[in-house]
């Protein structure tokens, strides 16, 4: 049987009078007048139908069968308020897992150079990010916060900006451009070898679109690898086997060293940058807002999308 609002009041009542020895003092712990207490006292032995204190003008003392009952529930009582009590500390003291859905380019850029600073600065803070590049309902998968470019991030959210805006490159290795034309414009694109991103809740390929002096150009290229995962696209790339159309900040550090090179550069346009987003809460866990507070970058602060 589920234990009422009422029925949990009264042996709290009944615990307090019979650990102070009085109907006063339990009533000023509890914050109610000794009458009140005395009436929910008196409801409690008429509903279990036996006498739990012995009172008079001078003492209140439990009997019998309110000694037993108040040894049991004290137990009970300190354990609730010990719970109480971890979960404010766990508000001052962030502490426990933060789930975050994200995608795996904003895992690199974000998260990942960051986590050591993190646990150094949150030691009793850990932290399970799945990578996802789908669009994924946070809620209903159970995660605290997602993070998407801004462009898919639904209505609803909370979002802080991560990054300004990013732009897409168009990238290959020496070695694959070695035989074959740099392409001049988008449509050159037609006559090479592309590896493309496929959404796996979609099937949908990965649009190659671009923006010139005539506006917005999409190209039907010939994608010779598909594939979920941009790691991937990239090995490939790096290896030759064709060209990979991804944001222009994962492969920074490839293009720097030569590895690879960028092609249609003024052709390739800005897309929404990355955002941490929530769904909106009166009381934020603690260790989110750790979270938050410390990946969030100096930008403009929280916003409704």
């Amino acid at each position: 049987m589920n234990m009422k609002g009422a029925e949990f009041a009264e042996l709290s009542a009944f615990v307090a009078v019979a650990t102070e020895r009085s109907f006063r003092r339990a009533a000023d712990k509890l914050g109610v007048s000794p009458s009140a207490i005395s009436h929910t006292i008196a409801g409690l032995e008429q509903r279990l139908g036996a006498r739990l204190l012995n009172r008079t003008t001078r003492s209140v003392a439990p009997t019998e069968a309110g000694l037993a009952l108040v040894e049991r529930l004290r137990f009970v009582m300190t354990e609730m308020d010990e719970a109480v009590r971890a979960v404010t500390a766990s508000q001052d003291t962030p502490k426990g897992l933060v789930r975050i859905n994200l995608p795996r380019i904003a895992a690199h850029l974000l998260i990942i150079p960051r986590l050591a600073a993190f646990f150094q600065a949150y030691p009793d803070v850990r932290i399970e990010l799945v990578i996802d590049d789908s669009i994924t309902d946070v809620v209903a998968r159970g995660f605290d916060a997602g993070i998407r470019s801004g462009d898919l991030v639904h209505q609803d959210m909370v979002a802080i900006r991560m990054t300004p805006d990013l732009r897409m490159a168009v990238v290959g290795a020496p070695a694959y451009l070695a035989t074959r034309a740099i392409p001049a414009t988008p449509d050159d694109l037609r006559g090479h070898a592309c590896l493309t991103y496929r959404w796996s809740d979609t099937g949908a390929l990965y649009r190659w679109r671009f923006k010139g002096p005539g506006g917005e150009v999409d190209v039907d290229v010939v994608s010779v690898m598909m594939a979920n995962d941009t790691d991937m696209l990239l090995a490939a790339a790096l290896q030759g086997a064709g060209l990979a159309f991804v944001p222009e900040s994962y492969v920074a550090a490839h293009l720097q060293s030569g590895e690879l090179v960028r092609m249609l550069d003024a052709w390739c346009r800005p897309f929404g940058g990355f955002y941490l987003y929530y769904p909106n809460r009166a009381h934020m866990p603690a260790p989110l807002r750790a979270f938050i507070d410390f990946f969030k970058p100096e930008l403009p602060s929280i916003t409704a999308i």
